[in-house]
């Protein structure tokens, strides 16, 4: 008999009729043969018998867990076995419980196991790593089904979604050098550029004239310094995968009128999708073993640091926390603003989540819902197979988050000690190298707004969403589009319109950084255009310029050569167009 067989024989078992409050309750359903042929009584096994019946060791890492039985939906189940509902219902849940509480065991074993094989100086370190990892753990084998019902989801309440309009009309209250002395700007820098080829940071890309998105943040807040006689901090969150590259990078902005600090996020091993147990079999093993989960670490990482406190012990109050690509998320002082004079002094608002209006082009953000009487994030991730469309739906939720966050920091410090900061798990699949199947188990920092007072959104204008996620982001902020100044990037004033165009790069010839920058002589004109669709082995001469809807398709062992001073307006280009030297 299998595994997954042995298992369901074991529900269906449970699920028959036995009183265990008789006087002999702990006799289980289950009978087997004695040596000489007649039934008698036993316990019930355990998951771990179970397992150990069918000769594994479920502390090794090529173990099998099967994931339909354990997130299923004890309802839907019970509905395939043996028994009343109600009892096959209680003992699908038992049953689920048996295999949970086996895989938090092998998991606690196994972090054991790994701990010891750390040097003696980052033992601690690893320790409080681990620990964390274990409750987020524990956390996802809660899970089980979509983390939301869908027909409980209801709209935010009115006032809870404001206007930028409305908060720009307020008067300012304080003066700019007194409102800057309040904040701390925290910039997300975890991830590598690995999407667009790179493989280090990606905050050290260039993205315009030769400046890295690290230079141009650096640049934003030395002007704002130096315009309002300022002196607001720059905090970096890295990752063991950023952390030494961006540090030896921090030494050329030494003269700046920036104080620069950094913090490291967690290192947390990653998970074998059918053993769900770490892959890594010592702490040195390499960096593909191990990950950094997700930005909703922020909240713990900054707390642990020290960083926390000590801005509140300066007499900070505010931090505003962004993803360092988002070349759009600058220093607001309308926002905070209205976040250090609230309108009613007795209910200050205690987070703030920028959205901005949704196009087709953003079908996947999440969004603000009402949840359970409390604001809340709802991501893709979380929403059952069967609404998914729904929720891409640009007339039911019109606005998704940006990522740009604003936190009262004396509540990120309360959530903090009490341990009360509650996000949800995502789950995000991973094929390595080798083939293997892994899991990340992350946490997305907008996620814990439903953990703060008074948590509002504020509707932005799309110019304060700019990320570059991919070389058709780049290309448009590379391009005459967009001016920069002082290191913030601002949609061209000769634009007739303020929206921005939709690009579409081939994946072959364009993904990668440096297949991308081989593919221009220059950057095309772009001032005017609307939308852009380049396919195949397509290359730019110089001074190209690009106006209304332009589609460049070569098709397979074909080649497009646009030549230099090209005027392209409303035009399809296709088949086969070389320009040779001669």
């Amino acid at each position: 008999m299998s595994v997954k067989e042995t298992l369901l024989e074991f529900a269906s078992a449970l699920s028959a009729p036995h009183d265990y409050f008789a006087p002999n309750a702990r006799q289980s359903p289950i009978s087997t043969s004695s040596e000489s042929g007649s039934s008698s009584p036993e316990l019930p096994p355990t998951f771990t018998d179970i397992f150990q019946s069918e000769g594994i060791n479920r502390q090794s890492s090529t173990n099998y867990v099967d994931w339909e039985l354990l997130f299923s939906d004890p309802q839907v189940a019970a509905s395939q076995s043996r028994g009343t509902i109600m009892q096959r219902t209680q003992s699908i849940m038992e049953f689920q419980q048996l295999m949970k509480n086996d895989a938090k065991s092998a998991l606690r074993s196994e972090l054991d196991r790994l701990g010891n094989t750390a040097s003696t100086d980052k033992k601690e370190a690893i320790k409080r790593d681990f620990e964390n990892f274990e409750t987020l753990f524990k956390r996802f084998l809660l899970k089980s089904g979509p983390s939301i019902v869908w027909n409980e989801i209801k709209s935010p309440p009115e006032g809870y979604i404001r206007s930028y309009g409305e908060i720009s009309a307020g008067p300012m209250q304080s003066s700019e050098q007194e409102l800057l002395s309040k904040l701390v700007v925290v910039k997300l820098n975890g991830g590598l550029g690995t999407s667009m080829g790179c493989t280090g940071p990606k905050s050290l890309i260039s993205v315009r004239s030769g400046l890295t998105f690290l230079d141009l943040t650096v640049q934003q807040i030395e002007s704002l310094n130096k315009l309002y006689d300022a002196s607001v901090p720059l905090v970096l969150m890295n990752s063991f995968n950023t952390h030494d590259d961006t540090n030896m990078i921090l030494r050329k902005y030494s003269s700046c009128n920036v104080k620069i600090y950094t913090f490291n996020q967690n290192r947390y091993p990653r998970i074998n999708k059918e053993s769900l147990l770490p892959i890594a079999q010592t702490c040195d093993d390499p960096l593909e073993a191990w990950y950094p989960p997700g930005h909703g670490d922020v909240y713990e990482c900054f707390a642990k640091s020290g960083l926390l406190k000590k801005f509140l012990d300066e007499g900070r109050e505010f931090m505003f926390v962004s993803n360092i690509d988002n070349l759009g998320a600058t220093v607001d002082l309308r926002i905070l603003n209205m976040l250090a004079n609230p309108a009613d002094q007795s209910k200050p608002c205690e987070f703030v989540m920028e959205v901005t209006d949704k196009t087709r082009a953003d079908v996947k953000g999440g969004t603000l819902i009402e949840y359970e009487k409390k604001l809340r994030l709802l991501e893709i991730a979380q929403v059952p197979k069967e609404h998914v469309d729904e929720f891409k739906s640009v007339t039911k939720f019109k606005i998704f988050n940006t990522n740009n966050l604003w936190m009262k920091m004396s509540a990120v410090q309360r959530l903090s000690d009490a341990s009360e900061l509650d996000m949800e798990v995502i789950v995000n699949n991973k094929r390595l190298s080798n083939g293997t199947n892994v899991i990340q188990l992350e946490t997305a920092c907008g996620a814990g707004i439903k953990n703060f007072n008074n948590a509002i959104g504020i509707n932005v204008p799309r110019s304060r969403f700019l990320p570059v996620k991919k070389t058709s982001d780049l290309l448009l902020v590379m391009s005459n589009l967009y001016e920069l100044t002082h290191g913030s990037m601002r949609m061209s004033s000769h634009r007739q319109f303020p929206t921005t165009p939709l690009v579409k790069l081939g994946d072959e010839h364009f993904s990668k950084i440096h297949k991308f920058l081989g593919r221009f002589a220059n950057i095309p004109d772009m001032l005017e255009l609307d939308h852009l669709t380049v396919s195949g082995d397509v290359t730019f001469g110089k001074d190209v310029t690009l106006k209304g809807t332009v589609i460049i398709i070569a098709n397979h062992g074909e080649r497009i050569d646009i030549p230099s001073g090209a005027f392209l307006e409303n035009k399809i280009v296709s088949g086969n167009l070389r320009i040779l030297d001669h």
